[in-house]
């Protein structure tokens, strides 16, 4: 466990014997330096009299979290510091720790309202800890689950932690616990049954569809002391007519999710004739939701309860249409050229159908196949609205294309799909990880000029094949194997061995022959290119030059290689370029994008290593080495990722890569690199250029050099 010792050096002082507790006047001094941006910090000299009855320890505990807290959100570190007292009084040292953390974890994923949320139930926080019943965690189970999940959904549905002990969906993100009770007969049942439930919210409409309005038919509660009970009741009715589908499309499902919940409570048996059946609709659960609010029951709670969130949802699922119908009428302006037909006196609407596993657009008697990207919005469309009428999806209309970004326009793409991956960050002042803080983005490289490439060799002929030939050594030399049956040459040792076996009686062997084999590599390199805007200019130029030659170079040697861009724009948006993959061969399209490795946003390391040290990781070789090519220290736009947070971020990913067996070295021009890569790398594992035109040349002998 972290010790907090005071802060003075000061022995003279008071405040430097570490068993004297801090009268309130010290620490209302020591919170408002920690809590200056806090829109609460005038209350600090009430907050420091509840702290002077804590121990020297739990103050020094309290002060160093409320400034951890308050660098991410000030006032979070205002709740802590006003809870601490309540908090010690129930926690362990090891326990407060595990608060303060959940409710900065919370924030980011859910905000600050769930963040204070979460930290002012100090007594349910306690209790979920305090349970005697074994308990499954989110994490044990999150792998299996999210393939679970991505086989059963029609579309890509995220898995999160959500806030306490309550499951809901966005309709794009599954929330699940942290942690739920388990027993030898449901184990790790009870998650797949809320995700499935989950999942069927947002697969059978409970969200509402084209003809019928949630939002609307919820608003005569919205504002009323009834509001939480009518949403606790919608989510128990939904819940009734979402297993009824359940059972008619996956019994098996069905079946997993009865042994859970049990018997139903008596106060639903009267209600399920008119939902448990295959045919309801949510316009059933909305009349019989009416119903039950005219009386005065509280709904029951089912073992398998899951919330419906409708503000969260009902906003994200309006999004998705809106990006959705945009993609389509994209798709529809491209493929038509137009939205009219000649001669036509209106404009045309276009058709959603759906046949098997396709989507098509139907202009009268004329049907226009999709792209992948359209006919996946299709898809996600008809699921959004449920009954789609034909007049649904109009076309854009005459007017200019207008680029998305992957096509040179300025639109950020990230924010209209769901990230490939989302990885965890480290944050040093907490001493833990951001769970899902980083949102990846993987796409090919931009294409260049292939005759870049061509012209590179060219004006570097003499060099190319210089190096070449110091590759060409590495391929591994003859080695002498002994005691075989065949070969070319005797093993004189185990000639003497037999003769002596013979001597004494035993049968000597016959494996007296030696073979030449010759040595086999088993290597595999990850280069990761720093495409960060610092690069413009001569970094640029000097990087593509770089990987022209190491790609002469390394094609003669026959190492399984790759290269990968980085770059970045916040935790949001983390774009890696694949240049080229360890399966593609360095033919045309490698080269162009080559020729186009080009300068673009910040440098976010940490992300972009634990993304290439998991590819690199499955490819079957004995030795796996991780080179960077970067021009300065980890950054990002904003103030937090600069300085010391991004540098211990990055040097934690490294850690990482070299716990999984993956080597790591960096070639920087940075010439205050040698201030923070020993911390980053380690001493020997850098190397600090003073000339960028040094570059080519010298990641080629770095590369031999490690690779020997």
């Amino acid at each position: 466990m972290t010790s907090f010792e005071p802060s003075s050096s000061n022995p003279e002082s008071p405040t430097a014997r570490p068993d004297r507790r801090l009268f309130g006047d010290e620490l209302e001094a020591r919170l408002d330096e920690v809590l200056f941006a806090s829109h609460s910090h005038r209350s600090a000299t009430r907050i420091s009299r509840g702290l002077e009855a804590l121990t020297r320890a739990q103050q020094e505990r309290l002060l160093h979290w409320a400034a951890v807290a308050a660098q991410t959100y000030a006032e979070i570190g205002y709740q802590i510091a006003t809870l601490a007292p309540q908090a010690f009084a129930l926690f362990d040292d090891e326990a407060f720790d595990a608060w303060v953390l959940a409710g900065l974890d919370a924030f980011d994923c859910h905000g600050g309202r769930a963040a204070m949320d979460l930290l002012r139930d100090v007594e349910g926080f306690h209790a979920g800890r305090a349970a005697t019943r074994p308990l499954t965690k989110f994490s044990e189970i999150e792998a299996r689950l999210s393939r679970f999940i991505q086989g059963l959904s029609g579309r890509t549905l995220g898995l999160g932690v959500g806030v306490g002990a309550e499951a809901w969906t966005d309709t794009e993100t599954l929330f699940l616990p942290t942690q739920v009770e388990s027993s030898p007969q449901n184990e790790s049942s009870l998650y797949k049954v809320l995700a499935v439930m989950l999942w069927a919210q947002t697969r059978f409409g409970s969200f509402g569809s084209a003809r019928i309005d949630l939002a609307a038919t919820l608003a005569r509660w919205l504002d009323t002391a009834d509001h939480e009970r009518a949403l606790h009741w919608l989510a128990v009715l939904e819940s009734v007519r979402l297993e009824a589908k359940i059972a008619a499309e996956l019994p098996g499902l069905a079946a997993e999710i009865v042994r859970v919940r049990g018997p139903w409570p008596p106060l639903l048996e009267p209600h399920l004739a008119r939902l448990y059946q295959p045919g309801a609709t949510l316009a059933d659960t909305l009349a019989l939701l009416s119903e039950c609010m005219a009386g005065d029951h509280e709904a029951p709670r089912l073992p398998h309860h899951v919330l419906i969130d409708p503000i969260a949802a009902l906003r994200v699922r309006a999004e998705r249409i809106a990006r959705d119908k945009l993609i389509l009428n994209r798709a529809i302006s491209a493929l038509k050229g137009s939205a009219t037909r000649p001669g036509s006196d209106a404009e045309e609407t276009a058709q959603l159908t759906a046949e098997g596993s396709g989507a098509e657009l139907g202009f009268s008697d004329e049907a226009l196949a999709l792209p992948p990207e359209a006919r996946a919005a299709a898809k996600s469309l008809l699921q959004d609205l449920g009954e789609v009428p034909p007049e649904c999806l109009v076309p854009a209309g005459p007017g200019p294309w207008q680029a998305t970004r992957n096509e040179g326009g300025g639109e950020d793409y990230s924010s209209h799909r769901e990230p490939d991956c989302r990885y965890d960050e480290w944050d040093y002042r907490r001493k833990s990880y951001r769970r899902g803080w980083c949102h990846l983005f993987e796409s090919d490289g931009p294409a260049g000029d292939a005759a870049y490439v061509d012209e590179v060799g060219v004006r570097h002929a003499g060099l190319i094949r210089q190096v070449r030939r110091r590759f060409e050594m590495l391929r591994g030399e003859n080695r002498m194997l002994g005691r075989q049956p065949e070969g070319e040459e005797i093993d004189l040792d185990a000639l003497v061995d037999a003769f002596g076996d013979r001597r004494s009686g035993v049968e000597p062997s016959g494996r007296v022959f030696c073979r030449r084999i010759r040595n086999q590599r088993s290597l595999a390199a990850m280069f990761m290119i720093d495409m960060s805007g610092s690069t413009k200019g001569w970094v640029n130029d000097a990087e593509r030059e770089a990987l022209v030659m190491l790609c002469e170079a390394i094609e003669s040697l026959g190492d399984a290689y790759a290269i990968y861009g980085f770059s970045g724009w916040t935790r949001t948006r983390s774009d890696i370029y694949r240049i080229k993959c360890f399966d593609e061969r360095y033919d045309e399209t490698v080269r162009a994008r080559i020729a186009g490795v080009e300068a673009k946003d910040y440098t976010r390391m940490g992300v972009a290593i634990r993304h290439l040290t998991k590819l690199l990781l499955r490819q079957p070789a004995r030795h796996r080495l991780l080179i960077s090519l970067s021009d300065g220290r980890p950054d990002d736009f904003g103030d937090e990722y600069r300085g010391q947070y991004g540098i211990e971020d990055t040097r934690r990913a490294l850690q990482e890569a070299r716990e999984k067996g993956v080597r790591s070295y960096c070639v920087t021009i940075d010439r205050h690199g040698a201030d923070y890569l020993a911390h980053m790398y380690g001493a020997a594992r850098y190397t600090v250029l003073d000339d960028v035109k040094k570059l080519p040349l010298k990641i080629a002998d770095i590369y031999r050099r490690l690779a020997s």
